[in-house]
């Protein structure tokens, strides 16, 4: 089992930056050109970092449950 699991890793790893840099993608160069990429950066980076304060705070909790549970 953990030789497919390798094998398929592997297999990404190689075929996946091959796929992206072959697509040219012009909705990323309009946004460039107009200076938008700048808003959607932000709104990643925003919702980004609302997920990893979340899984923090989540983690936090199943902590002390742990604790409070032994």
């Amino acid at each position: 089992m953990k030789n497919i699991v390798k094998n398929i890793a592997i297999v990404l790893f190689i075929l996946v930056p091959m796929l992206a840099s072959a697509q040219d993608v012009e909705m990323a160069d309009k946004f460039r050109a107009d200076g938008k990429i700048y808003v959607v950066i932000a709104v990643f980076s925003i919702i980004l970092a609302g997920l990893f304060v979340y899984l923090f705070s989540l983690d936090k909790k199943i902590g002390k449950l742990e604790n409070n549970h032994e």
